[in-house]
C-alpha cells in the first residue's frame, strides 16, 4: 500500500554533503512528488522538504540512505493510509 510522506532534511554543512544528498534523491526520483529547499547561506545550512508517494519499505529505504550521510538530520511524517485506495 502506498503512503504519502513528508521528509524533512537539514543539511548542517551543505557544501560538504549536498552532492551526496542530491545523488540519493536522484536514485528515488520516481517516488518524489515535490521538493522545496531553503538555503541559509550565512549559516552554511540548507533545509529541504521532500514529498513522496511510495510503500513504507521504499520510504524507509530512502530516509535510511539520507540519514546515513554525514552532516544530515532526517525526520519523516507518513500518512496512516490512502483513503481513495481500492482493495
Amino acid at each position: 500500500m502506498e503512503r504519502v510522506a513528508v521528509i524533512s532534511v537539514i543539511l548542517e554543512d551543505a557544501k560538504v554533503c549536498q552532492s551526496e544528498f542530491n545523488n540519493v534523491v536522484a536514485q528515488y526520483q520516481d517516488i518524489v512528488r515535490g521538493r522545496m529547499g531553503i538555503p541559509f547561506k550565512d549559516m552554511g545550512i540548507s533545509v529541504v522538504s521532500i514529498t513522496v508517494l511510495a510503500s513504507i519499505d521504499k520510504i524507509n529505504s530512502f530516509t535510511g540512505k539520507l540519514g546515513n550521510i554525514d552532516h544530515i538530520t532526517v525526520k519523516t511524517a507518513i500518512s496512516r493510509s490512502m483513503e481513495n485506495e481500492q482493495n
